[in-house]
């Protein structure tokens, strides 16, 4: 009998008010890239101009969740998930960013979240994951200070729309590595480099993110409202204090820069001096705007990573020693695969004063095939069950974890990765578009019945 048919874990034992489900993002799965109406955005753009993502691939079909949402609901009900995290396209509902509405793309998601209401699954909404429209872009994006405008009133027009039957929210999905990987380092959309443009959208994200957080919760009565932030676990290479303190700077990157300043701590910046660049930005009253009280903390992690002291690198001091140099087990995107990494970052960020904590994120990509009509994805059954062993082994200890989201339904379109990298309890034949339920996807059907 193998783990897999033996696990211990029952979902009883996280408590009956642990929240479980799966998560997506539209631009992953939607398709219909141009449909009734939709204006394009930074990802559109992006992914049609050569050699940016890999295969050359691009996410005008994706999922083709546009088309068949009906069928992909009954899949989640059929796997026993009772809430879902999708994400709502900015350029959809207002196809420039600003100004006129577009009717079509609000009565679709009226009638995602309706098929979802009448299938007793909980919508999860996730306003802003990645997908600016490009309009916003031609005026500077998030660099542009502006945005708190335009993303507030892109809010309101959701908290109008949806409020009434949407109760639960997440304002910005991961900050961090759309800011980092799409206007410092360029290798997401919209493809900008340097530090000014990095720390421009920093902070305008910022900013945004309570923005939008305040308009929620004064629109939608008896909102639950949160933001998600990726995290890793952060370990020296060694003992040698360069490696101590290069693995500190890194961690005040990706573990806080971000969510402090929500949180009313301000920004890290005597731990990470590039932060004090950030004051050439901040007016104003924009310190005590930065704060939010939020009902809950969405956290996403997937591994650790490990750092080294760099004199080569700028800014940072540092650098990570990939999971290939490492000799370690890895997952399609070259990372470790390290379960304590979970246990480690949420017995961190308990530490901050948070109302409730979910991991919004968790999840692995594998190469699975199809084999007479069945995925075996023994690893990503592993995978999910050694970090749900961790999530319980932090609750037994007295921490606060307070539910668990996989990411993600369906195989997807994987940003710069294109469709190699494959992360659904669904597997998707991108040419057929038919769906068939891995392995991992019937344990936790079975983990949650």
């Amino acid at each position: 009998m193998n783990k897999i048919e033996s696990s211990f874990l029952h979902k009883d034992q996280f408590g009956q008010d642990f929240l479980w489900g799966v998560s997506t993002a539209a631009f992953q799965i939607e398709g219909a890239h141009d449909a009734d109406g939709k204006g394009s955005s930074i990802w559109d753009v992006f992914t049609s101009q050569k050699g940016k993502i890999k295969n050359g691939h691009h996410a005008i079909t994706a999922c083709d969740f546009y088309n068949s949402y009906q069928n992909d609901i009954q899949l989640i009900k059929e796997l026993n998930i009772p809430n879902f995290r999708f994400s709502i396209s900015w350029s959809r509902i207002m196809p420039s960013g600003t100004g006129s509405v577009n009717q079509a793309g609000i009565d679709y998601y009226n009638k995602i979240i309706d098929c979802l209401l009448e299938s007793n699954i909980e919508p999860w909404v996730t306003l802003y994951h990645w997908d600016l429209p490009h309009a916003l872009e031609v005026k500077g994006g998030w660099t542009n200070r502006e945005c708190v405008t335009w993303f507030s009133d892109y809010v309101k027009i959701c908290a109008e729309h949806f409020g009434d039957r949407v109760k639960n929210w997440m304002v910005i999905n991961e900050p961090s590595v759309f800011t980092g990987a799409g206007y410092f380092l360029g290798i997401h959309a919209p493809g900008k480099k340097g530090i000014t443009n990095y720390l421009k959208a920093m902070h305008h994200v910022t900013l945004s993110t309570a923005a939008g957080a305040k308009i929620l919760r004064n629109l939608v009565q008896d909102a639950n409202i949160g933001t998600t932030f990726s995290c890793t676990h952060i370990e020296p290479a060694s003992e040698k204090p360069s490696d101590v303190q290069a693995a500190k700077r890194v961690d005040t990157l990706l573990n806080r820069t971000f969510i402090e300043p929500i949180l009313g701590l301000g920004y890290p910046q005597n731990d990470l001096p590039v932060l004090k660049k950030l004051n050439n930005y901040i007016i104003g009253d924009d310190l005590n705007n930065l704060a939010f009280e939020f009902d809950f903390i969405g956290l996403q992690c997937y591994t650790r990573e490990v750092v080294k002291s760099s004199i080569l690198i700028p800014y940072i001091g540092a650098e990570l020693v990939s999971a290939e140099k490492r000799n370690v087990i890895s997952t399609d995107m070259g990372w470790e695969v390290y379960p304590p990494a979970l246990y480690h970052v949420l017995k961190k960020f308990n530490e901050y004063n948070i109302k409730k904590i979910i991991i919004t994120e968790n999840g692995a990509a594998f190469p699975d095939k199809l084999t007479n009509g069945k995925v075996y994805d023994i690893k990503r059954t592993h995978y999910i069950q050694d970090h749900l062993e961790q999530i319980l082994k932090l609750k037994n200890e007295g921490y606060k974890v307070d539910g668990y989201f996989v990411w993600s339904l369906t195989d997807n379109f994987e940003w710069a990765e294109g469709y190699n990298a494959r992360f659904g309890l669904v597997y998707v034949d991108f040419e057929t578009q038919e769906r068939t339920i891995k392995q991992s996807g019937l344990w936790y059907s079975s983990f949650l019945s």
